[in-house]
């Protein structure tokens, strides 16, 4: 019994890291995606490139960024990507 419990359990351990690395997405492709959300603002600060929409969340505009006229009240549709945790404008389109 114990000649094949130690073959089969060193297969095991072989065989276990490549599966579990073929089973797990990769981060870049699961991010990689632009997503949209629409809302009213509720603060934004272009010196500190942050919007905030009234549903608590918020969005961060990369360096150099060129914001449209954007101001507290007024409706828009934030295009972003997720960065880590953090979500990153790609684009406001205001309306």
């Amino acid at each position: 019994m114990r000649k094949y419990l130690v073959p089969a359990f060193i297969a095991l351990l072989a065989v276990a890291p490549g599966a579990a690395f073929a089973a797990s997405p990769t981060p870049a492709a699961s991010t990689a995606a632009e997503q949209t959300a629409t809302g009213t603002v509720k603060f934004f600060n272009s010196g500190a490139r942050s919007l905030e929409l009234e549903d608590g969340t918020w969005f961060y505009l990369p360096i150099g960024y060129k914001a449209p006229d954007v101001t507290v009240g007024q409706k828009v549709t934030v295009h972003w990507k997720m960065n880590g945790t953090a979500h990153d404008v790609t684009s406001i389109d205001i309306g």
